[in-house]
């Protein structure tokens, strides 16, 4: 199956192609490839509103944005679009929850008649929330709702030339080998996968035995601290797990963009965002890579 858009992202050398061909090392992790994910509103102490947010953004130099709402939020999506484009953010995308039946969900036609209206260009990064029931189906009965779901909004989505992601957030739907059996019997191009540190703690162990197989299916990969008996939300750079994650990435060859999140309730966004960008430059001089260094 190809990636979403049909072929690799340039740059990227994926595993089993051009054998012998050395890995590209030298865009790796640089700022312009960071794009800030900053859930709102719950995600942030200063309850900033779309301009604030925007400007906050805009200080940081993140240039990308992915967009995680509540139903009160929906009356000022207009404005979340009007501010990102006043200030030269990309909206990378909106994240998006439905059941098994996705057509049958208001938020769902709220967010793609959006998309229509505004005429954007972007990402779904998609959590299913299936019923309890799901729980005691057999695997292929799980893959193959599941599967429906995810056609159902890739469908939509390519209607207007948008794609989407499967977003790992625990849970049967959160597991690396199930998203790739729903990637295998939707094959449908604009669909891959958004992988986030956090959510995958409980799979540390086997992850480079994992990596290759999504690594051509990933449209992001979203950082947090690692490290086992620990808090799930874990400073940047303060476990010890991710820096070998990120070796296994760097050498992977994957450009794709690279997600930071303030994830507290308790914490300024921008406060939060600041030290995540911190985390990363400590984790880039242990990788040793200087030509990222110097983009920050």
């Amino acid at each position: 199956m190809k990636p979403p858009g049909g072929r690799a992202r340039r740059g990227r050398v994926l595993p089993g192609r051009r054998s012998g061909r050395p890995v590209r090392r030298s865009r790796h992790f640089r700022q312009e490839q960071s794009g800030g994910l900053v859930h709102q509103p719950l995600f942030d102490a200063g309850h900033r509103g779309p301009v604030e947010r925007a400007r906050m953004l805009k200080r940081l130099g993140i240039t990308r944005f992915v967009y995680d709402w509540r139903d009160k939020d929906i009356p000022s999506f207009d404005q979340e679009v009007d501010a990102l484009e006043e200030y030269g953010i990309k909206l990378q995308g909106f994240w998006l929850t439905s059941g098994l039946q996705p057509a049958q969900e208001k938020n769902m036609h709220t967010v793609l008649d959006l998309w229509k209206r505004r005429k954007l260009k972007t990402e779904i990064w998609y959590l299913l929330v299936p019923p309890t029931t799901f729980n005691g189906l057999p695997q292929e009965q799980k893959v193959a709702q599941a599967t429906k779901a995810a056609q159902y909004l890739a469908g939509e989505a390519k209607k207007i030339d948008c794609s989407v992601g499967l977003y790992n957030h625990g849970g049967w739907f959160g597991e690396p080998e199930n998203q790739l059996a729903i990637l295998e019997r939707a094959a449908t191009a604009n669909v891959g996968m958004v992988y986030n540190f956090h959510h995958g703690r409980e799979q540390m162990d086997r992850f480079a035995e994992f990596f290759p197989k999504i690594l051509p299916h990933l449209m992001a990969i979203n950082l947090n601290g690692m490290k086992k008996d620990a808090p799930m939300l874990l400073k940047l750079g303060e476990g010890y797990r991710e820096l070998e994650k990120l070796r296994i990435i760097r050498d992977s060859g994957y450009h794709g963009p690279i997600g930071i999140l303030n994830h507290s309730t308790e914490r300024d966004a921008e406060v939060g965002l600041r030290e995540k960008m911190g985390g990363l430059q400590k984790l880039r001089r242990q990788l040793g890579d200087e030509a990222a260094l110097k983009t920050y």
